[in-house]
């Protein structure tokens, strides 16, 4: 496994989160490459219900996920949902996605977390290969309305 630091991002570290988050939206939407855009990478580490962690490899960040601290309601306790996680192609398949993961999982120890979850698309073949291999299938769906396409209705 590759040497890496995970460490919780706040709004001083925008301007190397910007092109990670645009390289995420690129392998994303499949368009032409976003800019990196430093103000939304501001508005994103400011967010009141958002956290960022990022993964370090001798000071540049490789990766991130962001995440939610979150109510679980049958039980009262909390849980971790991972929204996001993203490291760069030139980084993987050296352990770092993992490692995010992890130090969530720390987290979630730390903040007494009944579990950490995170919805992923089905289609990353490499990314549901390392899920399945650290985390248990939750038995649900995830589905998506577009709100765009209510409103043509």
């Amino acid at each position: 496994m590759t040497k890496v630091d995970i460490k919780a991002l706040g709004p001083e570290d925008a301007l190397q989160l910007a092109p990670l988050i645009a390289a995420y939206a690129q392998a994303q939407r499949r368009g032409a490459p976003r800019r990196p855009d430093q103000f939304y990478a501001e508005r994103i580490l400011n967010d009141r219900t958002a956290e960022v962690v990022g993964a370090f490899r001798d000071q540049e960040i490789v990766g991130f996920a962001i995440f939610f601290d979150l109510p679980e309601i049958i039980t009262g306790l909390r849980v971790g949902q991972i929204d996001e996680i993203y490291v760069r192609p030139e980084d993987r398949q050296q352990g770092i996605a993992r490692r995010i993961i992890e130090s969530l999982v720390n987290e979630g120890q730390s903040r007494g977390w009944m579990e950490l979850r995170w919805i992923v698309p089905g289609k990353n073949a490499p990314a549901v290969a390392l899920y399945d291999k650290i985390a248990e299938p939750a038995g649900w769906k995830g589905y998506v309305i577009p709100i765009d396409r209510l409103a043509s209705r």
